[in-house]
């Protein structure tokens, strides 16, 4: 028997421990809360949020045509349905008012932070250390990236099923119910479909297998073999649609091998040192720019950095069973995050983080449990119980801070270009996006002035930094154009068509000949804008069917405005403008029926006089 001052357990059942459990869950769900509630305040960012959810077609149909969409269709180069159709979910209650989104972000936090109980718990019959486990995860700053952001959401829901399929294993362990192994089979498919980084779980089982009997069997082998089928199934099914999505075929993927490897042992470092301090944090982390071409030379000290502190935990703690299961946990969960294959133009991310800490976390909280167990001093106890209270204290106002830097895309920006001292493309960009489209929006001439000089600054900024990069010449060529000057205008335009012939780059660039009259050269770009994306070339169809409406083409005008029509529903828009066609080939009741469908969907550009014609004429 195994016995402590909260708790008595004998063969692995608890003896009149519910409500002591219960009391430990209710309280480590009462301080995750108190801590993050900030996150409910935030709103959408442009940061991966438009394209996972404000733009995208998937979440914008429960239909069964719209679910077999959802589980066929990946999504930003990611297959991960599961997620997409809680999106789906949270858009057919409230649309896009972010709020639903953040709050079932928190409470998904909430449950995995319980979830890190129940598992820790199950696996070693200490209460404390499970305790301790989970504050750690719920409360560090390195967590709050999933919980904050939005498109954070497929971290929380991979991580929610992967521990009820560890929590499964356990009981099919030691009751050796088939229906416990049945469930945790089930439960991983559920993880894989929430993000396929997911594939790493049969190993994790194999730990499980290790740290209940001190071995792997052969049979542990066996039973674990319809989970390999599955991990290797879904790896090899991301890989194609990461290569097919151009999702590897980044800047990033120009490092060499040995500079993958220092840059791999760089990020791990840098892991383990913001677990213990986490300090300057950000959302994006910027790979190191080159010197000469080459990546500077301390970052080849790291490997040798690596290699050195593994051999000093294999060399002390290579039979002590918590620091090896806590230990592998970590590297199995972080090691096909650490960029030796390029996804993305991140060195690393703090969400990465996410599932991978619960194994070091698991180690602190079962040495900070060796310091209540009986023949321990009253002394050793305080000591160590308030200095965990302290720390779990600290971190959680870091990340009640942390939470609050997610407000918006404004504040997440500005705090990124504080964390990285040059400043990164994606950041600088992104900001100036965000001061661009509040430039655009603004109603006051001081405004409209400021947020100009911010947006311009940037976005020149970032095109003298990096020249070859598309995204800041759309944004200049847009504010030059604003400003009529329109020789610097053209010269962006082209030079992002030049970089990156996109829809979008087509589409502003229509819209600028337009503005000088080149009505004809415009259609050309329109049309080339809709060709490359026909199913997302909103304002494409919009423009393009105005220069038909201005011409006589009715039928052309109307074509584009009910393609228009298909890809934002919502707006009343492209009804409006359909309206004088169906006037001028005398579908008078049809005009009157767009006019007052604009009118329900808040279009507020409409003529009354011509409104008030078409009524009467009814």
């Amino acid at each position: 028997m195994e016995q402590n001052s909260f708790i008595t357990v004998k063969d692995g059942k608890f003896a009149g421990s519910r409500p002591v459990l219960l009391m430990m869950m209710a309280a480590i769900a009462v301080l995750t809360f108190l801590f993050l509630y900030p996150c409910l305040n935030n709103k959408f960012t442009n940061w991966d949020d438009p394209s996972y959810i404000i733009q995208n077609d998937l979440v914008k149909s429960l239909s069964a045509s719209g679910l077999k969409h959802i589980f066929t269709t990946p999504s930003m180069g990611n297959y991960h349905p599961i997620t997409i159709l809680l999106y789906a979910i949270e858009y057919r209650i409230t649309q896009l008012e972010p709020g639903l989104y953040h709050v079932d972000s928190l409470l998904l936090h909430i449950i995995v932070t319980l979830l890190v109980f129940w598992f820790v718990n199950l696996l070693t019959h200490r209460p404390i250390a499970a305790l301790v486990t989970a504050l750690l995860f719920g409360l560090h700053p390195m967590h709050i990236e999933p919980v904050a952001w939005v498109s954070g959401r497929k971290e929380l829901l991979y991580s929610f099923f992967y521990l009820l399929s560890c929590i499964a294993y356990i009981k099919f362990v030691r009751t050796k119910g088939i229906k416990w192994y049945w469930a945790c089979l089930g439960l991983f498919v559920c993880s894989l479909l929430s993000k396929p980084v997911a594939v790493t779980l049969p190993l994790v089982l194999l730990l499980i297998d290790f740290f209940e009997n001190g071995k792997i069997t052969r049979r542990d082998l066996i039973t674990k073999v319809p989970h390999f089928v599955l991990s290797i199934g879904f790896g090899v099914a991301a890989f194609r649609i990461q290569s097919h999505s151009g999702a590897l075929d980044v800047a990033s993927a120009s490092f060499g091998f040995f500079d993958r490897i220092a840059l791999a042992a760089y990020a791990f470092f840098t892991y383990l040192e913001k677990l213990i301090w986490p300090a300057k944090l950000c959302n994006f982390y910027p790979y190191p720019a080159r010197v000469n071409g080459s990546l500077p030379s301390w970052y080849f000290l790291y490997p040798l950095v690596v290699i050195a502190l593994v051999l000093v935990v294999y060399r002390f703690f290579k039979n002590n069973r918590i620091v090896v299961f806590g230990g592998l946990f970590f590297l199995v969960n972080i090691v096909l995050l650490l960029q030796l294959i390029p996804v993305g133009e991140a060195i690393m991310a703090d969400r990465y983080t996410y599932l991978s800490y619960i194994g070091l976390f698991f180690i602190v909280g079962w040495l900070v449990s060796m310091s209540f167990e009986d023949g321990k001093s009253s002394t050793t106890r305080i000591a160590v119980g308030g200095l965990s209270v302290v720390i779990i204290a600290g971190l959680g106002v870091m990340s009640k801070n942390r939470s609050k830097i997610w407000y918006d895309s404004v504040t997440l920006w500005r705090d990124n270009l504080k964390q990285v001292p040059l400043g990164s493309q994606v950041a600088i960009d992104n900001l100036g996006a965000i001061y661009f489209d509040m430039w655009y929006n603004a109603k006051d001439k001081q405004e409209r002035h400021n947020y100009f000089d911010s947006a311009f600054n940037l976005l020149r900024t970032s095109a003298e930094r990096w020249p070859d990069v598309v995204t800041p010449y759309q944004g200049l060529g847009m504010l030059y154009y604003s400003k009529k000057d329109f020789t610097s205008a053209s010269l962006c335009f082209q030079k992002a068509l030049e970089l990156n012939p996109t829809s979008e780059g087509y589409s502003n660039f229509g819209n600028f000949l337009e503005y000088l009259g080149k009505t004809d050269t415009a259609v050309m770009q329109y049309s080339k804008a809709i060709e490359l994306n026909p199913v997302g070339a909103y304002s494409a169809y919009i423009n393009r069917g105005k220069i038909y409406k201005r011409n006589n083409h009715w039928a052309a005008a109307m074509k584009d405005f009910g393609e228009a029509i298909k890809i934002n529903p919502t707006s009343g828009e492209p009804y409006y403008e359909r309206s004088f066609c169906d006037t001028a080939i005398g579908l008078l009741p049809n005009a009157l029926q767009d006019i007052e469908t604009a009118l329900a969907k808040g279009y507020n550009k409409v003529d009354s006089s011509y409104y008030s014609l078409l009524r009467g004429k009814r």
